[in-house]
């Protein structure tokens, strides 16, 4: 918390937990009468309407705005639920951001993720078969839709937050869903971390140092496919795409691609499209594959994409 210096005022998440409440209460001390807080309303269980009406009785004790955003965060099918949540809290953020608030609108906002969710964050990426990006795990300051958000407790461990409360006699509430092991987090958190805490004293700090190779590695490819895209135009010309090294036709290929139509191959996809376009040496050579929401084809000496639902030409 030292060295977090935001832009005032500051909107503080706030979900009344154990993190969220530590933060809140830092932020406030720190920033008197330039700090407020927003409580998303998830709409996905019983308890929320009491996760509600405790933040409003911290807020209220603490003399804080609250703004509350009810939001639907059901997952679609074949979305993941904590997606869906999470893409829900981000809309919410953004809807209420530019209330008025001290004479001007927020523009930072602060959340409390710590450690151990990086921790978590980083062993899922690997699971998954993650790249770099993956494995870059939460950055401590990022921007969205014109909002900068901050993770200033991401060098903090979950136990020293609650050592914190605890020191200083203030109550969270726990929610329910966090113990359920059917969600693959909870059960990194429960069996996992343990086990870690146990082994590598450390790891904490380590882990979060190689988030940190790995999101350094990935400015640096993120540098070389604008280079590379710049070079060969768009929509990209085959023979170009040809000269570069495979690793590197993959690099600007997921840029150009997440970058013009916010769409991500599979490492299936992507294998077949390289091998489709290391085989295209004649004329009559056709390409059109399924690649991630759409497919990719060739026309005449230039690569294209586009959705059958919405065609970009």
């Amino acid at each position: 918390m030292a060295l977090f210096q935001p832009s005032l005022p500051l909107a503080v998440g706030f979900s009344g937990g154990a993190d969220s409440t530590a933060l809140l209460l830092a932020c406030t001390e720190k920033w008197p009468g330039q700090v407020h807080a927003i409580h998303v309303h998830h709409g996905l269980q019983a308890a929320g309407d009491d996760f509600e009406r405790h933040c409003q009785t911290v807020c209220a004790r603490l003399g804080l705005p609250l703004v509350v955003k009810r939001v639907d965060a059901r997952h679609a099918s074949g979305q993941s639920p904590e997606d869906a949540a999470r893409r829900a809290r981000y809309k919410a953020f953004e809807a209420v951001s530019h209330v008025e608030y001290a004479l001007k609108a927020t523009k930072d906002i602060a959340i409390a993720q710590h450690a151990d969710d990086q921790v978590e964050t980083l062993l899922l990426a690997l699971s998954r078969g993650a790249g770099l990006p993956g494995m870059s795990a939460m950055p401590a300051m990022w921007q969205r839709a014109g909002l900068t958000y901050h993770r200033p407790l991401l060098r903090v461990a979950a136990s020293e937050i609650r050592r914190w409360l605890v020191a200083r006699g203030v109550a969270w509430i726990e929610d329910p869903t966090n113990g359920d092991e059917q969600f693959t987090r909870n059960r990194i958190r429960a069996r996992l971390l343990p086990a870690l805490d146990s082994t590598f004293e450390q790891f904490r700090e380590t882990f979060a140092r190689s988030a940190a190779h790995a999101a350094q590695a990935q400015v640096l490819l993120l540098e070389v496919a604008a280079q590379d895209l710049a070079h060969m135009g768009t929509p990209p010309v085959i023979a170009l795409l040809q000269a570069l090294s495979r690793p590197r036709q993959a690099n600007v290929l997921r840029h150009w691609l997440n970058t013009a139509f916010q769409t991500v191959p599979s490492t299936a996809q992507m294998t077949e499209l390289l091998d489709q376009i290391a085989a295209c040496t004649t004329r009559s050579h056709q390409i059109r594959i399924k690649v991630g929401t759409g497919y990719c084809e060739r026309r005449a000496a230039t690569l294209h994409w586009y959705n059958p639902q919405v065609l970009h030409y």
